[in-house]
């Protein structure tokens, strides 16, 4: 119970600070909403929280009932996710149409959700059996949205990982894998016909914490640097987010498809690490989602597309400690589970600053 009170004494503070700072909603800016925790909150309070943060965008990863209807008139959009093992089950038309039926349609149009995301980084996950049903499963799960008068409301798409390409730097020389070069055509002329983004996991950490000796930490982080500049193309690049989205365009385009958006489905920085894990630390993530947050603010594109609002989804709201893996994994949230926060994004000082 204290725990609970904690959080609603905070998302009422946060709510005073964000009045007096007199910000609006960040349109395109969300965050993802994880649920591998034992000890988090209920989702009507997460609905608080996220109305008090002034965001209206969240990401899950299922296509969970008790979410979906607490988010019911809130305002809130949503993009939910197939998990990967339902992949060979959806492929089939007539189940795609059941699972829209009873997953999707009683929720809609009360609850906002804006897309589905068909599995998650399918090309670069461990069961590479589950590749052959990408396009057919989304291509199936479109179809039931046509059919029941949905598809106007969601897209259908996939998050990739960035090990998707094989190539990422100068953002220009970015290419896909080369395994890819049959499946990957045929998910962006699904994305294309369809109108629908290209969703990218991005996370300079990674790379950062790979080469700490050799990467600009600031320039990981948004903070003044010298940047590099692309010797192809000329494009000045001041953060590592902004060249992987770019180098993901180039990989497009040299495939026949550089009209596809690009949204950014996950990046973030991790609080806490192991001694290995390089740069994870509150100081660095609060660096980190702060400056994204403010660059969200003012609408900024990519270099290569800088009067198009790169839409980005941060991970994630809360720390979640029954995820595998190293602390790092444990330890990507603005919240922890009681809803106090791990550190503050400076939005006191109003994101427009």
């Amino acid at each position: 119970m204290g725990g609970l009170v904690s959080m609603i004494t905070m998302i009422k503070t946060l709510a005073f600070v964000l009045t007096l700072s007199g910000l609006r909603e960040v349109k395109s800016f969300g965050i993802n909403y994880g649920q591998v925790g034992n000890n988090l909150p209920p989702p009507e309070r997460v609905i608080d929280l996220l109305h008090s943060l002034r965001l209206t965008k969240t990401r899950i990863y299922d296509t969970n009932p008790q979410i979906l209807g607490a988010f019911a008139n809130s305002s809130i959009e949503i993009v939910v996710m197939v998990e990967n093992e339902m992949l060979s089950t959806l492929a089939d038309p007539n189940q795609a149409i059941q699972w829209v039926m009873t997953r999707i349609k009683p929720y809609v149009p009360a609850t906002r959700i804006t897309g589905i995301a068909v599995g998650n980084e399918l090309f670069t996950g461990g069961d590479t059996t589950l590749i052959s049903y990408l396009v057919p499963a989304m291509v199936s799960i479109h179809a039931a949205l046509v059919r029941v008068g949905l598809n106007r409301f969601m897209h259908v798409s996939s998050p990739s990982s960035l090990a998707v390409l094989q190539e990422s730097y100068p953002p220009s020389a970015g290419a896909f894998r080369p395994e890819l070069n049959q499946i990957m055509p045929q998910l962006l002329q699904f994305l294309a016909a369809t109108k629908a983004p290209f969703w990218i996991n991005a996370y300079p950490y990674f790379a950062y914490n790979g080469d700490p000796s050799r990467i600009s930490l600031d320039y990981t982080l948004f903070n003044p640097n010298p940047g590099v500049v692309d010797p192809y193309t000329k494009l000045h690049y001041d953060n590592m987010l902004y060249a992987q989205v770019d180098a993901v365009i180039f990989a497009m385009a040299k495939m026949g498809y550089g009209g596809i958006e690009v949204r950014v489905s996950e990046t973030g920085w991790p609080s806490i690490g192991d001694p290995s894990e390089v740069g994870a630390t509150v100081h660095n993530a609060a660096i980190y989602n702060g400056n994204l947050l403010r660059r969200q603010w003012r609408g900024e594109g990519t270099p290569l597309r800088p009067k198009t609002r790169l839409e980005v989804y941060m991970f994630a709201l809360f720390n979640e400690d029954m995820k595998p893996g190293p602390i790092s994994e444990r330890n990507f949230g603005l919240l922890k589970p009681d809803g106090t926060m791990v550190y503050n994004l400076g939005l006191s000082e109003g994101i427009a600053n």
